[in-house]
């Protein structure tokens, strides 16, 4: 009787190693080629934010000291990160630092994949009844220097844990840094063209001219505008929320700017309060700027004789991006005091 042939059981646990007879084609050389980026499954979030902080600061010595690290320390995660992808990542031209074509793909995702955890921190925290993280906020100078301060302190008194990173800049740049997930939400004076972007007028302010206490008009009323004609006046520098609003508003008015006598010319409004009191001229300003020197009697603030000076602020946002949640509660802080604060006027 013929022997029956049984199974062994063991050849069910045959791998590819143990059959290395097998010839090697074109196809199966291919598959032998090693998988670099297999190593991205073990990448450290914590490294990823060191490499995004040397793209973005364009410095391995600045980088260390945003990260309270030493340079030779940066230097090595940055050569683990990129021994880990099997690609460079970065080029050291002298003191400047600019990623590589990898670096930028790299970049992107890394900032998604930071942005996701801490989205993740923060949804746990929030529902335990708590919120943390870093609030990263951009402002152009008037929101900058004397909106969101209050705001931000009001918000830290109902969350203590939070930290928060407040860039000022121009309107431009808040917005650039917006599109590009440095900054969640920004507070700009310039109504913004970008489909990308998504706008919502939230806060108001007024344009005052202002006047040192010694100045003649100072005990007026109010101002014709002719009567601008001749003062030495003071103006902030081209591209300025404060100066846009103003030249449209003479111009409504049937003023050219081009008539007033413009003495000197500042790039932020501290220098032009400062210039005020220092008599070098006039000017028009955000009454939130000067409001504390026209109460102690530093300065004094006029109405313009039928220029309505009103500047609308603006939050911006990306479109369709996901707010974390710690910048979803701070907006709805936002919200709640924009609804008790009237616009600020003399």
């Amino acid at each position: 009787m013929p022997r029956s042939r049984s199974l062994n059981p063991k050849m069910h646990h045959i791998s590819l190693q143990q059959t290395p007879f097998l010839p090697r084609t074109p196809a199966r050389e291919k598959q032998r080629v090693p998988n670099t980026t297999k190593g991205l499954n073990h990448m450290d979030i914590h490294r990823l934010e060191v490499f995004c902080k040397v793209l973005e600061l364009q410095s391995f010595t600045k980088a260390a000291e945003a990260v309270c690290l030493t340079q030779p320390t940066v230097s090595e995660h940055i050569r683990a990160l990129e021994q880990t992808v099997g690609e460079r990542l970065v080029d050291r031209l002298g003191r400047e630092v600019l990623p590589t074509s990898s670096g930028k793909i790299l970049y992107r995702y890394a900032k998604d994949l930071i942005a996701l955890r801490n989205e993740a921190v923060q949804a746990l925290e929030k529902h335990k009844g708590a919120l943390s993280g870093n609030l990263l906020v951009g402002a152009s100078t008037i929101p900058g220097a004397y909106i969101l301060p209050e705001l931000i302190g009001s918000f830290k008194t109902l969350y203590p844990s939070i930290h928060t990173t407040l860039r000022i800049g121009g309107s431009s740049d808040v917005v650039e840094r917006v599109l590009e997930g440095r900054l969640e939400i920004g507070l700009i004076g310039a109504k913004w063209d970008d489909r990308r972007i998504q706008m919502e007028e939230i806060f108001s302010d007024e344009l005052v001219l202002t006047v040192y206490a010694e100045h003649r008009w100072a005990q007026r009323k109010s101002v014709d505008p002719e009567e601008l004609i001749g003062e030495p006046f003071i103006l902030r520098e081209r591209g300025s929320g404060t100066r846009i609003v103003m030249n449209q508003a003479i111009e409504g008015a049937g003023f050219p700017p081009s008539r007033l006598n413009v003495v000197a010319e500042m790039g932020s409004t501290e220098a032009v309060r400062q210039g005020i009191k220092a008599r070098i001229g006039i000017s028009i300003l955000s009454y939130r700027a000067v409001s504390e020197d026209v109460d102690r009697g530093m300065l004094v603030a006029l109405p313009v004789k039928g220029l309505r000076l009103h500047r609308p602020f603006y939050l911006v946002q990306r479109k369709n991006r996901q707010l974390s949640p710690l910048c979803t509660a701070f907006i709805d802080h936002l919200h709640a005091r924009a609804r008790t604060s009237p616009a600020e006027g003399p």
